[in-house]
C-alpha cells in the first residue's frame, strides 16, 4: 500500500469515528473525496415539532413549594419502614433548603446572598434505607437526582472519575437545563472510603484531594459543563456557535445544590465507645456484643470523631445536619415486607400474575424469611 491510500484509509477511518461521535449528537455530516473538506448540517425539524420542556413546570412546583416536615415524614413512611429519626431529620433540611430556594425562585436577587446550606450527613450499615430515602425525597420535590459513590472519584480525575463530573451528570438528567440541574439533589455514597487515614505515620493524600474537592461542590463553585476530556461535549458546544445558536452556557454554579452524603462507618462506632469509655475488658465479649447496637454510639458522633477518623475539619463543618441509621431487625423486615409500598411481595406478586398464578404466603412464611434476612445483616436486600 502507498503512502497515499495510507492516509486515504486513515481519513476515512477519522470520518468514520467522528461519525460515529456526531451521531449521538444529531449532527449529519456530509464528507467530500479525499483533500475536500467537511460540512455539517442542522438537524431537520418537523414543522410544529418542539422539544419537550417541564422545566417551567418544575420551577413552578418550586415556586408553590410549602411542604410541612410532617408531611414529608408521613410520605416517606409509605415507603420507609423504621428509621423514624431520619425521616425527621431529612425532612426538616428538606424543608428548610427548599423553602430557600422557593425564595430564590421568586425573588433572584435573594440568590446571591449568603446561604449556609442544609448538607446532610447519614451515617449507618448497608441496606438500611439511605439511598431509598433520598430517591423518594427527590421524587416529592420533583426536582434531578443524582448519585455516585465516592470511591470511583480521584484528585486529578485521570485515573477515575473528576470530582465535577457528578454536576455534569445531574445537568444531563435535567436535559441539559441548568435553570432545573441548580437546585437538584447530588447523593454521594460511601463516603467513608475516602477519610485520608494515617496507616504507619502516611497521610492518605489521594483521600484528602478528593474532600478539598468536594469541599469546594458543597459549598459553592463554579463548574464547567464540557470537561477537558469530553471530546464529544466540546465537538458539540463548537458547532453550536458555528450553528448560529450563539455561545452554550459554560458554566453552573453549586451555591443552591443540597449535598447528601452517606457511609458506614465500620470502624467509627468502635471509636466512639472507647471515647466513651464503654469498652469491654475481659474474656468473655460475645453476650455484650449480641446486646449491643453501633448506631447507638453513631448517633453520639461528634466531628472531633470525624476528624479523627480521616476528615478534614472544613469538610466536616460543610455537613451540619447528621443523622444515625437503626439496623433492621426481623420485626422491621417482616414490616417492609407486608407494608412498604412496592414491597418484593408485591414484585413476586405481579410477577406470577404474568404466568396466570395466584400467589400466596402465610403469615409464618413471611416470619422466616425476615428472620433468615435479618441473619444475612445486609439489611433490606436480604
Amino acid at each position: 500500500m502507498s503512502d497515499k491510500e495510507k492516509r486515504t484509509h486513515e481519513d476515512d477511518d477519522f470520518q468514520r469515528q467522528l461519525r460515529d461521535m456526531m451521531k449521538n449528537a444529531n449532527v449529519k455530516f456530509m464528507f467530500g473525496g479525499p483533500g475536500m473538506g467537511a460540512t455539517a448540517e442542522e438537524p431537520e425539524e418537523k414543522p410544529g415539532e418542539t422539544a419537550p420542556d417541564h422545566t417551567m413546570e418544575i420551577l413552578e412546583s418550586i415556586r408553590k413549594f410549602n411542604l410541612k416536615p410532617r408531611e414529608i415524614r408521613d410520605y416517606l413512611d409509605r415507603f420507609v419502614i423504621s428509621q423514624d429519626d431520619a425521616k425527621k431529620v431529612l425532612s426538616v433540611a428538606i424543608c428548610d433548603h427548599y423553602n430557600h430556594v422557593r425564595q430564590c425562585v421568586d425573588h433572584p436577587e435573594l440568590q446571591e446572598k449568603d446561604y449556609a446550606k442544609q448538607n446532610v450527613l447519614m451515617l449507618g450499615p448497608t441496606g438500611v434505607g439511605k439511598t431509598y430515602l433520598v430517591r423518594c425525597l427527590a421524587r416529592l420535590i420533583g426536582v434531578p437526582f443524582v448519585k455516585a459513590d465516592a470511591t470511583k472519584f480521584s484528585e486529578t480525575g485521570y485515573v477515575g472519575y473528576d470530582v465535577e463530573d457528578i454536576v455534569r451528570d445531574l445537568v444531563r438528567l435535567a436535559d441539559g437545563n441548568t435553570e432545573l440541574a441548580r437546585y437538584g439533589i447530588i447523593y454521594i455514597d460511601e463516603i467513608d472510603k475516602i477519610a485520608g487515614k494515617n496507616t504507619q505515620g502516611i497521610k492518605d493524600v489521594s483521600g484528602r484531594g478528593v474532600q478539598v474537592n468536594l469541599l469546594k461542590l458543597m459549598e459553592e463553585t463554579e463548574v464547567n459543563l464540557v470537561s477537558q476530556t469530553d471530546i464529544l461535549g466540546q465537538i458539540q458546544a463548537v458547532m453550536a456557535m458555528q450553528s448560529g445558536r450563539g455561545a452554550p452556557q459554560r458554566t453552573i454554579n453549586t451555591r443552591h445544590m443540597l449535598f447528601i452524603v452517606s457511609g458506614a462507618f465500620d470502624k467509627l462506632a468502635e471509636q466512639i465507645k472507647q471515647r466513651l469509655g464503654r469498652q469491654q475488658i475481659g474474656f468473655d465479649t460475645s453476650l455484650h456484643r449480641e446486646t449491643e447496637d453501633t448506631s447507638d454510639f453513631l448517633r453520639q458522633v461528634q466531628s472531633a470523631d470525624l476528624m479523627q477518623y480521616g476528615f478534614e475539619p472544613e469538610f466536616v463543618g460543610r455537613l451540619p445536619v447528621r443523622v444515625a441509621f437503626n439496623h433492621l431487625t426481623s420485626e422491621d423486615l417482616e414490616n417492609i415486607l407486608l407494608n412498604a409500598e412496592d414491597s418484593i411481595l408485591q414484585q413476586y406478586r405481579q410477577d406470577f400474575e404474568g404466568y396466570g398464578i395466584r400467589f400466596n404466603i402465610p403469615s409464618e412464611g413471611v416470619s422466616e424469611v425476615a428472620r433468615e434476612a435479618a441473619t444475612e445483616e445486609t439489611g433490606a436486600r436480604g
